[in-house]
């Protein structure tokens, strides 16, 4: 992934977006979608931060990012939103039962909002 440019950042001011740090220090960048309550715990949906402006990412298309193409199918990132001692919220992977309660309840979600859509 691309390393995000000032602008980028500073397009994006009225959204949250987290930075993720694997173990070899590889950042990645997240845009917060919506919060999906769960019992007593909140759970990020993340989408991935797409900086690559010259393709939409299909090989075979060969379009200008933006045709709309390759937006069916997003990879997403689920996260739990922890607190850490200093009060700061922290995101923190999510046990597998936990990752199928959340799942279950974004499509729930996502259901209820087509219902109201129609």
């Amino acid at each position: 992934m691309a390393d995000l440019e000032k602008e980028d950042l500073e397009e994006m001011e009225d959204e949250l977006v987290v930075v993720m740090t694997d173990e070899e220090g590889n950042e990645y960048y997240y845009r917060e979608e919506m919060i999906v309550p769960v019992g007593d715990k909140e759970y990020a949906i993340l989408i991935p931060i797409d900086t690559d402006e010259d393709q939409c990412g299909d090989e075979e298309c060969g379009c200008d990012a933006g045709c709309g193409c390759s937006e069916d199918e997003v990879d997403v990132y689920i996260a739990r939103i922890d607190t850490d001692e200093n009060g700061e919220e922290i995101y923190v992977d999510p046990t597998d039962e936990e990752f199928e309660e959340v799942r279950k309840a974004y499509e729930e979600l996502m259901v209820e909002e087509e219902d109201e859509a129609e």
